[in-house]
This record gives structure tokens, sequence and C-alpha cells, in this order.
């Protein structure tokens, strides 16, 4: 009697398709893992502009409106601001708090609390800036456009 002949058999054994099944498991956890920290800086981005964007608004709202004029036009001393609204964000209030420098009379130190709501939560950020009493970009374009120039005598 004659026993068969064995022949090769062409596929995988169970042992390599473990194998194989076990790196694409760690190679997926590896990309999840990526796409949420991505997510996550993502995020954290958003809020550094959202900040950055707030105080850039309130500088600008300062800038214009924080020396005041008055019936004369000349500028006064400014006054603390208590949770003034400023509608580039949602719910956008600031507070400022000015101090004369007392080496220079014309600059300000100027401590500002800005909040603003963010996905439903309240942020906030505290800064300090200096600002130069001066008429504001507005005024000093005003005063230059409607007043005409001043002709030099002829020589």
């Amino acid at each position: 009697m004659k026993l068969p002949v064995r022949t090769k058999r062409a596929g995988f054994t169970i042992l390599e398709v473990l194998v194989a099944m076990a790196i694409l498991l760690v190679g997926m956890t590896a990309v999840l893992g990526l796409l949420t920290f991505g997510a996550a800086l993502t995020r954290t981005a958003q809020l550094r502009m959202e900040g950055a964007s707030a105080v850039e608004a309130v500088i600008a709202d300062l800038e214009e409106s924080f020396f005041p004029l008055d019936e004369q036009g000349v500028l006064q001393d400014p006054q603390e601001i208590t949770a003034r609204p400023l509608g580039v964000l949602d719910g956008l209030v600031y507070t400022a708090k000015p101090t004369r420098n007392p080496e220079r009379s014309t600059q300000w130190r100027v401590d500002v609390e800005v909040s603003w709501l963010s996905a439903g939560v309240r942020r906030d950020k505290r800064f300090t800036t200096l600002l130069v009493q001066e008429l504001p970009f507005g005024e000093r374009l005003r005063r230059r456009l409607a007043q005409p120039p001043k002709s030099s005598a002829a020589n």
C-alpha cells in the first residue's frame, strides 16, 4: 500500500494571522491617539486665538475711547472702566484701571481684565498695557479733514 504524497499548501498559518492582526491593532491605536491629540491641540489653538482677538479688540477700543475730550476738544484724564461690553465675541466685557506714570505725565499704565463666553464657559484674561494720552486716530483725522491746511505767507 502506498502512502499519499503530501503537497505543500498555500496560505497563512493561524500564528501569522494573529501576528498580523496584533500589528494592525497597535497601528490603529497609535493613529487614533494621534487624532485625539490633534483635536486637543486644535481646541487649544482656538481658545488662544479667541483670547488674542479679545485682547486686540479691547486695545483698539481703549485707543479710541479711553481719553475723553471735553467740549473744547481738550483731552481729559481717563476714568476707570467697569464691565464695558464689546460685541466682538459673545458676552465680551472688560474692565480697565488707569494709573499715571509719575515720570511721564502723558503715559498711563492700564490694567485690563477681559471676560467672554466660549462654548458656554466664561473665560477671562488679564494683562497690562501702556497707553499714551493723545487724540484718538479718528479725531486727528476729523480735525485734519475738517480744518483747511494753513497756507504759508507768499515769499
